[in-house]
């Protein structure tokens, strides 16, 4: 069997509230070439950003089923409350629910809450676990606060978020976004999504770990999208640093405990097979999903360079990286065993 653990579908035009459209917040032109967001808009360059197009996709390629991800572009962050409210709403209940009822088979969907809002973002996550049936928390690295100040998922502000996940041993998937608008440089060689992106989750990672989340709440399986990629990189400096300046870190955890936690995941979406070694040097092969970021064009996907669904787990495998046994655990039980699902149930 064979699962992509992290994949997107855009609504329909029609299914996108009147009031996010009037807003300029986020709607899909009618012919369905472009996706936009105030000034913002990105070419929709495939078919499969839409289900029943994902689906005749996902038959193509022989997978058997797929985690869908909240929409990136609606994480809500610098939204005025109700905005924030009501089109989390949509997401939630008119859209992610929707399709995980009408492909259960074929789709598991997240659910996304907007932190700034706390006190509505428990009461979402309630009705999404107890009324809707959805088990994915979906959460950006960052989120902006009442101060204007950029913080990460994984500071102090969004325990309680983690506290009720873990009540209800949900899975977590932390993925990037924002990021033009916390950095002041300007936005041109694509330089937010190569890079900057990659940042982002090297900072949530190393808060995350650095506070450890993973073990003050054992119940929730976290899953780090594109491969945590800078942070397992990075995780020589960070413990420099911590033995380096060690009053920087006052009850924090070192570095060094980061690479034992069994309900702590990363995709394979590295594009390198080499890097893709060093997550499974870090980490372990059990601990990495397949992850494809379909449909995007930075998404392990088919019609880009030599690029197709799969690829770096098949150069894993010819050089060695990876054994069969590991590639066919990627595909699948390691997705089930961060999403806390038996394959019967999907089946």
């Amino acid at each position: 069997m064979r699962i992509n653990g992290h994949g997107h579908i855009l609504p329909e035009p029609h299914q996108i509230p009147q009031f996010m459209k009037d807003k300029r917040l986020f709607w899909i032109d009618k012919n369905k070439k472009f996706m936009r967001q105030g000034s913002w808009s990105r070419p929709i360059l495939s078919p499969n950003y839409f289900v029943k197009d994902k689906i005749q996709w996902m038959n193509q390629h022989s997978i058997d089923h797929g985690v869908m991800l909240c929409l990136s572009q609606l994480y809500c962050n610098g939204w005025k409350k109700q905005d924030s409210i009501d089109a989390v709403s949509f997401q939630n209940n008119n859209f992610n629910s929707l399709i995980q009822n009408d492909y259960p088979k074929k789709f598991t969907c997240g659910f996304v809450v907007q932190p700034l809002y706390i006190d509505h973002s428990l009461k979402e996550i309630e009705r999404c676990v107890n009324k809707l049936g959805l088990k994915l928390l979906c959460l950006p690295t960052h989120f902006l606060n009442k101060k204007g100040e950029w913080l990460s998922i994984a500071e102090q502000d969004a325990d309680p978020i983690f506290e009720l996940a873990n009540k209800h041993n949900l899975s977590i998937q932390i993925h990037p976004y924002d990021g033009d608008k916390m950095i002041a440089l300007k936005n041109q060689y694509w330089r937010f999504h190569l890079v900057w992106m990659m940042a982002q989750c090297a900072d949530t990672q190393h808060v995350f770990t650095s506070r450890n989340i993973p073990n003050k709440y054992p119940n929730i399986r976290t899953s780090f999208a594109h491969g945590g990629m800078l942070g397992i990189a990075n995780y020589g400096r960070r413990v420099q640093g911590f033995n380096a300046r060690s009053d920087l870190f006052k009850d924090m955890h070192s570095p060094t405990k980061s690479l034992d936690q069994k309900n702590v995941y990363f995709d394979t979406l590295v594009h390198d097979p080499h890097t893709l070694n060093l997550l499974k040097q870090r980490v372990g092969a059990g601990q990495i999903i397949m992850g494809l970021d379909d449909p995007y064009p930075l998404g392990e996907i088919d019609g880009v360079g030599s690029s197709y669904p799969g690829k770096v787990l098949d150069q894993a495998l010819e050089m060695g990286i990876l054994s069969e046994k590991e590639v066919a655990e990627i595909w699948c039980k390691d997705v089930l065993s961060w999403l806390g699902k038996k394959k019967e149930e999907i089946l």
